[in-house]
């Protein structure tokens, strides 16, 4: 009886969901990284609702929820920590009085799934700066925003391969003065 009850309640849960913010049912399939039959057995409520910890990650991620809120969801043995730029890009979000969904519609389809692993922390913010520079323009970064956002990025990035910062200060501080002054319009 609890598998007819839990299946009910995610079920009902998405269909609402999709119907409140008359989400087509093919770009949230798009957003989720599934077809679009497998959102239709989401919905049916007569076939059993999902218990793979992505998918109910990307779901969850979507619809800015707590995956935790389907019955399914299995909380994974290996945590996903989220980066300081990670936490920064959320609160741009919400600064904007944006929901993920009208965050992610604000892009192309075929990138919005690399959006949502990127917002559920599974996949790290890109360090390319003209896919930054997207991000930024939708969430209305001025250059110097933008440019801090990229530092901060590829200073995480050379970091976890190994590169000492403060041993290599002068090359890195002269890599980002460099980096600066070609991308900041001078006045």
């Amino acid at each position: 009886m609890k598998n007819n009850i839990a299946k009910s309640e995610s079920s009902k849960i998405v269909s609402d969901f999709l119907e409140k913010t008359k989400l087509h049912k093919k770009d949230f399939a798009q957003m989720i990284g599934v077809t679009l039959s497998y959102v239709y057995n989401l919905i049916d409520d007569n076939v059993p609702f999902s218990s793979r910890t992505i998918t109910l990650e990307r779901i969850a991620t979507v619809m800015d929820i707590n995956p935790e809120e389907f019955i399914e969801y299995q909380i994974p043995q290996e945590v996903i920590g989220f980066s300081e730029n990670l936490l920064m890009l959320k609160d741009l979000i919400k600064q904007n009085n944006l929901t993920t969904l009208e965050f992610l519609k604000m892009f192309e389809r075929k990138k919005r799934l690399e959006l949502v692993d990127i917002l559920r922390g599974a996949k790290p913010i890109q360090i390319d700066f003209s896919e930054l520079k997207k991000i930024a323009n939708a969430l209305n970064m001025n250059d110097e925003e933008l440019f801090l956002m990229w530092k901060s990025r590829m200073i995480e990035y050379l970091t976890e391969g190994g590169f000492n910062i403060e041993k290599n200060r002068s090359l890195i501080d002269a890599m980002f003065d460099c980096a600066h002054k070609n991308i900041i319009p001078k006045n």
